[in-house]
């Protein structure tokens, strides 16, 4: 068959759905490439990972045309097989590996998909899944730190030597509560900064203690990057502040909630602007920014 494939988000970020995908239907004989419109296809597949990304539009000649990821629906699942199949870096031509060891997370946060998606935290995988001797790792899992699989998995990662990305964070409140969590993390190799969040008021001193407890050990990130969830803007205001005197780095998201429609307000954009440009941020206090 001829299978054409759609990355509906564009190719910012490569998407595990499709190397997968391509992966598997090499691997039966198919032809795979990216999806033209003046192409035929048997089937094609397209991917959505954000619910804010207007739908791919032009008009695709295919038998059968398949879509998933959770920009169109949360229910949407990979067949076993292709799940746990090597991915197909040569797709977006990447040379990290990417994957997910844990899936699901125990917390339940309102704002968050991943509860509905993905349930409860369990283990999904071992790193060699995804991971054949590459440099480095781009691990997606929403709370590695709250399954004991992962904590194993870093201990396998410390003794592998691969370089970590995890790009979707790790649990602050894990980590203030768990020094040799702390101690863990700081043996590890990072090709990123390391992700924390601190979206409500009572995430504040988690975020403090952890940090403090990861510098005593010398963990080595190239920063300390602070995802801050922005409802009230007062409230963030405070956060953005307190994190700023801790030397850390704050990165302002405004709320939003697709399924009760709800979009950010033009205040909230601003207050992000003004904390995601670090120069200004930085510089002038929220009162005198215009």
């Amino acid at each position: 068959m001829k299978i054409g494939l759609i990355d509906v988000d564009g190719h910012n970020f490569p998407n595990l759905a499709l190397m997968k995908l391509s992966a598997y239907h090499k691997i039966v004989g198919d032809s795979v490439e990216w999806a033209l419109m003046w192409g035929k296809y048997d089937k094609v597949f397209k991917s959505k990972v954000f619910t804010f990304t207007p739908d791919e539009s032009h008009h695709i000649n295919a038998d059968t045309i398949f879509i998933g990821g959770t920009g169109y629906n949360n229910n949407i699942d990979l067949i076993e097989e292709i799940e746990h199949i090597y991915p197909d870096y040569s797709l977006y031509g990447v040379e990290r590996a990417y994957g997910f060891l844990t899936r699901g997370c125990p917390n339940k946060c309102s704002w968050c998909i991943v509860p509905d998606k993905e349930g409860y935290i369990r283990s999904n995988a071992d790193i060699t899944e995804f991971w054949r001797g590459q440099r480095s790792a781009v691990l997606m899992d929403n709370n590695i730190l709250a399954s004991e699989h992962g904590l194993g998995q870093i201990d396998k990662l410390i003794n592998l030597g691969i370089k970590v990305d995890f790009n979707q964070g790790l649990d602050a409140s894990i980590i203030a509560n768990n020094p040799e969590i702390a101690e863990l993390l700081s043996r590890l190799k990072w090709d990123s900064p390391l992700r924390m969040a601190c979206d409500t008021d009572s995430a504040i001193e988690p975020v403090l203690r952890a940090t403090e407890l990861l510098r005593k050990y010398n963990t080595t990130p190239s920063n300390y990057f602070i995802y801050l969830l922005v409802k009230d803007v007062d409230s963030a205001l405070d956060r953005a502040n307190i994190l700023k005197k801790n030397n850390l780095d704050p990165f302002a998201q405004p709320y939003i909630d697709f399924r009760n429609n709800i979009i950010p307000t033009s205040e909230q954009k601003r207050f992000a602007r003004w904390v995601n440009h670090k120069a200004i941020f930085n510089s002038v206090e929220y009162k005198d920014y215009r």
